[in-house]
């Protein structure tokens, strides 16, 4: 069989108030905060991860948070848009409600509702494929027929207008992204992403606080080393194996200079924590246990609404 990436495993950005980070994602839009842990090469800035009830990949979102972040931009090369699935038509409007509700201004266009988070992070409300399964979570101010169904789309700025956005066939070749009008298809082994390039802005990108760090495709664990073999071959510089707790990681630059990552399947987030009480504790990797009394006086400390819920009931 054919080597082939999973799809999607998740996106990263940086926050500088991780407070208000859960109170948006976990909140508004009722993600549910899956793991609470540290940035593994700084470990004094938060990692937060949100996604489905499971924390599949194809539905994460990850936060490294760092309260001292300036405020960031995106430019060349970097991500300027994510796109996150609702069932229906219907379900936009219920988000578009929603949103106006907690005063966050959006836009209607066929098919999506687009907006930004507290740092300026650009969102959009799309519909979901459904032949796919919905990666969903439960929060009791979202009905289920609108909750949201996991990560569909991405869209980055190009380095320059050339137009030549998959030099040396690295989308199309070696990963197998599909090069469509405008955009490229990943048809993955477990869910679909839709990847897309805008021209440039005609200003630099300023990597801080709402933007986007890096994105992650998922691989099965055996195929790692192969995958980092086939990026080696084809030009790219690509990092080490990195253990990442919850899955193996490498890192390399496509050609526009978006951080890409492949990450394994497994071992998962429950591999440190009882799937019932995912997100609750602060968990640490081995090697940064010692300082856990210092990073706990340190980090702003962060109530998980889902614990929050099951203790008042």
């Amino acid at each position: 069989m054919s080597l082939r990436l999973g799809g999607l495993h998740h996106i990263t950005m940086i926050t500088a108030d991780a407070r208000e980070n859960v109170g948006f994602y976990a909140e508004l839009l009722g993600l549910r905060l899956v793991k609470k842990t540290v940035n593994f090469d700084e470990p004094a800035a938060y990692h937060l991860y949100f996604g489905d009830e499971s924390g599949s990949p194809g539905s994460i979102l990850t936060w490294f948070g760092f309260p001292d972040a300036a405020p960031g931009r995106p430019g060349p090369g970097m991500i300027h848009r994510i796109e996150l699935g609702v069932p229906s038509a219907t379900s936009l409007e219920f988000w578009e409600q929603r949103l106006h509700d907690a005063d966050h201004p959006v836009k209607r266009s066929e098919g999506a509702v687009e907006f930004t988070d507290y740092e300026g992070l650009g969102l959009a409300l799309v519909l979901s494929d459904d032949s796919e399964p919905p990666l969903t979570a439960h929060y009791p101010e979202i009905p289920h027929e609108h909750a949201i169904t996991g990560l569909r789309g991405a869209r980055a700025y190009s380095a320059d207008d050339s137009g030549d956005t998959d030099e040396g066939g690295l989308l199309s070749e070696t990963l197998g992204f599909e090069r469509l009008p405008g955009e490229y298809f990943l048809d993955g082994t477990l869910r679909s992403f839709r990847w897309a390039y805008d021209p440039p802005p005609d200003r630099p990108g300023i990597q801080g606080a709402g933007t986007v760090h890096h994105i992650a495709w998922a691989c099965e664990d055996a195929d790692q080393p192969v995958w980092q073999e086939r990026v080696r071959e084809a030009g790219r510089q690509v990092t080490p194996v990195l253990d990442r707790e919850y899955f193996t990681s490498i890192y390399f630059r496509e050609p526009q200079g978006v951080l890409f990552e492949i990450a394994t399947l497994g071992p998962g987030f429950a591999v440190d924590e009882d799937a019932d009480h995912l997100g609750e504790a602060l968990k640490l990797p081995p090697q940064h246990e010692h300082l856990r009394e210092e990073l706990e006086a340190r980090l702003t400390p962060l109530e998980n609404p889902r614990a929050r819920g099951a203790a008042s009931q």
